[in-house]
C-alpha cells in the first residue's frame, strides 16, 4: 500500500531522532525512494542521507526534491523560511509530529515546560496557515509518552533508574492514567496518514493501545525488567526533595513530572483509527537484560 500510493519522493526531516529510527527502515523495506535529513548523518541502505541543519543559513540549496514530506524534528522548527524551502523543492504533502504536551504542559510549574507546550501550539497553527495557503496538504500528530526499550528518555529513564536503585519512588499513589505509544507504531502511523485521504488538513492526537495508571505502567516497566515490582508511594512534597537531593542522578527530571503522577493525560485515538487504521500496540515493554 506505503509504495503504491505514497507519493514520492519523500522526505524525511530529523530522521535519527527515535521515530525516524523505526520510520527509515520502514521506507526501505517498502522501496520507496527517499532522502533522509539530520544534523547527524546517518548512512547504510538505499535511503539518501543529507547531513543538514533546518535552523541553519543555506538550507534551501541543500534539499533534494520531494513530494512528501515527513517531519520527525521539533514542529517548531518548521519556520516559514524553512516551510517555503520545502515547497520550493516539490513539496505537496507534509506529515508533522507534534505532541500532546500542547495540551498538558500549558499549566506546569515548570516554567520550561509552559515554553515547550506555547511553542507547540504556534508551530502547529503556523504550519496549517502555511500549508493552506500554499496547497499542500498536512497532517499534524501528537503522541503521547513515546517509548522504544532502551532508547527513549521517558520509560526506559524509569527502567534505569530501577535498576540503580532497585525500586521506584512515586509522588503520590501515582494514580494519574497514562497511554505510553511505542516509536515503531507511530512510525507506521507517519506513513498510513500520509496515504489517508481523509487525513488531509487535519490534526490527530495519538495515544497507545492501552490506558493504564502511572503507578501500574511502572509495574510493567519492572516486569518488562524481570524484576517484581518495588514501589515507594511518598508525599508530593517528599518527593520534590528527593529530586533536588537526586537531580544529578536524573537529567532533564522536573517537579512536574511528580504533580502529573497523580493527573489523567490522556487522548482520544478514535479519530486516528476511523482515517487511519490507527491500532497501536498495548504496554508491554521488554528490556535487555543486564
Amino acid at each position: 500500500m506505503t509504495r503504491a500510493t505514497l507519493s514520492s519522493p519523500v522526505l524525511v526531516l530529523g530522521a535519527t531522532s527515535l521515530i525516524g529510527r523505526f520510520l527509515t527502515p520502514r521506507l526501505e523495506r517498502a522501496g520507496v525512494e527517499a532522502a533522509a535529513l539530520s544534523r547527524c548523518a546517518g548512512g547504510g541502505g538505499a535511503i539518501r542521507w543529507v547531513e543538514a541543519d533546518l535552523a541553519a543559513p543555506g538550507l534551501a540549496d541543500r534539499l533534494p526534491p520531494a513530494a512528501t514530506v515527513l517531519s520527525l524534528s521539533p514542529i517548531w522548527l518548521l519556520t516559514a523560511p524553512v516551510l517555503a524551502a520545502l515547497k520550493a523543492a516539490g513539496m505537496t504533502r507534509l506529515v508533522a509530529f507534534s505532541s500532546t504536551s500542547r495540551f498538558t504542559k500549558p499549566a506546569s510549574p515548570v516554567a520550561a515546560e509552559r515554553e515547550v507546550a506555547r511553542r507547540l501550539a504556534e508551530a502547529e497553527d503556523a504550519v496549517a496557515a502555511f500549508c493552506a495557503g500554499n496547497g499542500v496538504g498536512w497532517t499534524i500528530l501528537r503522541p503521547t509518552l513515546i517509548y522504544a526499550e532502551g532508547q527513549d528518555r521517558n520509560v526506559s529513564r524509569l527502567a534505569a533508574l530501577i535498576r540503580r536503585l532497585g525500586f521506584l519512588p512515586l509522588a503520590g499513589d501515582g494514580g494519574g492514567r497514562r497511554q505510553p505509544v511505542h516509536a515503531d507504531d507511530l512510525a507506521g502511523a507517519c506513513l498510513d496518514a500520509a496515504v489517508s485521504p481523509a487525513a488531509l488538513d487535519r490534526a490527530y492526537d495519538l495515544p497507545g493501545g492501552e490506558t493504564l495508571t502511572y503507578r501500574a505502567m511502572v509495574e510493567r516497566v519492572f516486569e518488562g525488567l524481570g524484576r517484581a515490582p518495588r514501589i515507594v508511594s511518598a508525599p508530593p512534597a517528599l518527593w520534590r526533595f528527593g529530586l533536588m537531593l537526586a537531580s544529578p542522578l536524573l537529567p532533564g527530571a522536573t517537579a512536574g513530572m511528580g504533580a502529573r503522577m497523580s493527573e489523567d493525560l490522556t487522548f482520544d485515538g478514535g479519530p486516528a483509527a476511523r482515517d487511519f487504521d490507527w491500532t497501536p500496540r498495548g504496554f508491554r515493554p521488554r528490556f535487555t537484560p543486564r
